[in-house]
């Protein structure tokens, strides 16, 4: 944490480490998001009926020739059973807390 400077934002290292996972349920665009698994699914997977949630950013695996949306907004589907060691999750401290 706090490798390089903060982003406009006074936030730091928002991407490169790993995909992070969200609470965001996927769906087409971030304007469609469906309120609960249903409309998560897979449709070129039929027969893999296992919901997907929203990963963000980019992971240390990313490379110019196979990443091209690398940065915080980028966004994926990945399936909720799903561990890899490219994914993970971001901690937050409030202002004020110890």
């Amino acid at each position: 944490m706090g490798s390089f400077p903060p982003n406009g934002y006074g936030l730091f290292d928002m991407a490169g480490n790993v995909w992070e996972w969200t609470t965001d349920w996927y769906g087409d665009s971030r304007d469609n998001q469906p309120c609960c698994a249903a409309d998560t699914y897979d449709p070129r997977q039929p027969g893999t009926p296992v919901p997907r949630k929203v990963v963000k950013g980019g992971s240390f695996l990313c490379a110019d020739s196979y990443c091209m949306r690398y940065r915080p907004a980028a966004r994926r589907p990945q399936p909720v059973d799903t561990g890899m060691s490219h994914i993970g999750f971001r901690c937050i401290r409030r202002e004020g807390a110890p």
